[in-house]
């Protein structure tokens, strides 16, 4: 069965199970090998039950370790070669530590041994709130650029392409006033509008022989 390696999630494996991994790593990486007999898909099955129960038997190290240095951090400080010892072990592991952490290091920073461990406490708490002020700030707007052939290929012909200045309307012309001095054009007449109408031509007298 794999076993917990150290604070910071390794774990220890077997030989049998290393096998088990590199059969199943080697089926994986080639799927046209020979498939799986059923022994080997049962050992897969138990290792990965065996990996599951490791994971969660290393979250109960990790919760009794933390629980460890809440109490010797409350027993400072009677308690301070044991908690310094605790708290260094859990920042290699990769605790973040919390506020009181670092007021109990800043109360025994006349110790040299507390003086170093505050130090890298405080690299370790600033580097954490950067990380988690980074992943919560609203992500960039991204710039939006005009494609070719996008918005301008579908206007109409004559119409002038985005981006250039519009032309300015030609206003309306108006009617040229004579020059001063000059004869205006005289008013036509009702005459020259409504020409006469022709009177028309008399039938020729009846009983009149025709030629």
């Amino acid at each position: 069965m794999p076993t917990p390696y150290g604070s910071r999630g390794g774990m220890a494996f077997g030989a049998a199970e290393l096998h088990v991994l590199r059969r199943l790593l080697a089926h994986a990486l080639q799927p046209s090998s020979a498939p799986l007999t059923a022994a080997e898909v049962q050992d897969c099955l138990r290792l990965a039950a065996s990996v599951d129960d490791a994971v969660a038997e290393a979250g109960r190290l990790r919760a009794f370790l933390l629980a460890d240095l809440a109490r010797y951090r409350d027993a400072l400080p009677g308690s301070l070669p044991g908690y310094l010892e605790l708290l260094q072990d859990a920042l290699a592991a990769g605790y973040e530590p919390v506020p009181d952490d670092l007021a109990a290091l800043r109360a025994l920073r006349g110790n040299p041994v507390a003086a170093a461990v505050l130090a890298r406490a405080r690299t370790v708490a600033e580097r954490s709130v950067r990380r988690r002020l980074s992943a919560a700030a609203p992500a960039p707007r991204t710039r939006l650029l005009a494609l070719a052939g996008g918005r301008d290929g579908a206007r109409p012909a004559g119409a002038p392409a985005s981006g250039q200045p519009q032309p300015k309307p030609t206003p309306d012309r108006k009617p040229e006033e004579p020059h001063p001095g000059q004869p205006a054009r005289p008013v036509p007449t009702p005459g020259e509008v409504f020409p006469p109408r022709r009177k028309p031509t008399p039938p020729p007298a009846a009983g009149r022989a025709v030629g």
